[in-house]
């Protein structure tokens, strides 16, 4: 057999292995890419009926009801958006602790394995269980604090749902944190300290600074992670379908709308309105992700020349 028919020769990649392996990790990027556009021509084919009938006034308003065919998406525009980015609030300070726990403070020993054995159980319980906790623990736990702050104690509501989501998405910012919290180099670490920097001022001025383009990765990635939240959402937001009056008040999310309504949807044009409702929960999620990407773009530039 000739050295040049040999995939691997010698410890070195031949030529035939080096095309192979390009061809297939293109033709990997455009299954990727061809996935997500099949996706997004499906979702805009069956939304046509429900633009048609409705135009933009889907878009601005603020009723749905489908016994008058009458369909807008505000009400779950403004539920997604409220639970999203109040639970991505309430989770930061968690998770970036966590980050600098487990990445810098406890790196090694039986009491870093048992928290990262805990952050990655949390990501890997079902919603649907995150749902029932709720139901049963949280909601019971909420109804006297609202009381408290004499408002209607409801128990079920945004706030309910974004502390539900705020736990979901620790594990998915904190484990990304503490990844990038590692890679800080020592050496920057050890010139700070032999400056006379405090331990604090080292991991404030040197290495959040130096991991915050990865830290902010992490942040996108739950957030991405609480807007197409469906089922846990579904069972402590209330499924109301009028506009909150505050963050305790009942409310609906893209998501948790289409998961309640989808089955029992009758007729063409009801069914079009709930799939134009993802095909925006589409480009809400889409349109977050370019303006993070683009966010972690400029602080990696700022990192480099600083």
């Amino acid at each position: 057999m000739q050295e040049e028919d040999l995939t691997i020769t010698s410890g070195k990649i031949s030529p035939t292995g080096e095309f192979l392996f390009q061809k297939g990790i293109r033709l990997s990027g455009l299954l990727i890419a061809g996935l997500v556009v099949c996706i997004l021509i499906t979702l805009i084919f069956q939304s046509i009926p429900a633009f048609k009938h409705h135009g933009l006034s889907f878009f601005f308003s603020t009723k749905w009801d489908p016994v008058f065919s009458e369909f807008g998406v505000v009400v779950f525009l403004v539920g997604t958006l409220l639970t999203s980015f109040l639970a991505l609030l309430i989770s930061i300070p968690f998770s970036l602790s966590i980050s600098i726990l487990l990445g810098e403070y406890l790196k090694k020993g039986w009491i870093s394995a048992i928290l990262k054995s805990c952050i990655e159980l949390l990501a890997a319980i079902p919603s649907v269980i995150y749902g029932f906790w709720g139901l049963y623990v949280l909601v019971p736990f909420i109804r006297p604090f609202e009381m408290g702050l004499g408002i209607i104690p409801y128990g079920v509501g945004i706030f309910t749902a974004a502390l539900i989501l705020a736990i979901m998405i620790i594990p998915y910012s904190a484990s990304l944190g503490r990844e990038v919290i590692q890679l800080v180099p020592a050496e920057l670490k050890e010139a700070a300290l032999s400056l006379g920097a405090t331990r604090f001022e080292v991991m404030t001025q040197v290495i959040l600074p130096y991991a915050r383009s990865g830290i902010f990765a992490g942040i996108l990635l739950a957030l991405g992670r609480a807007l197409g939240e469906t089922m846990a959402v579904t069972m402590v937001i209330g499924n109301s379908n009028f506009l909150p009056e505050s963050i305790f008040s009942p409310s609906n999310t893209m998501a948790s709308v289409i998961a309640n309504e989808f089955t029992e949807a009758t007729g063409d044009l009801y069914l079009s309105s709930l799939i134009e409702i993802g095909l925006l929960l589409f480009i809400v999620s889409t349109i977050i992700s370019v303006i993070g990407r683009y966010i972690i773009k400029k602080l990696s530039i700022q990192q480099q020349h600083s």
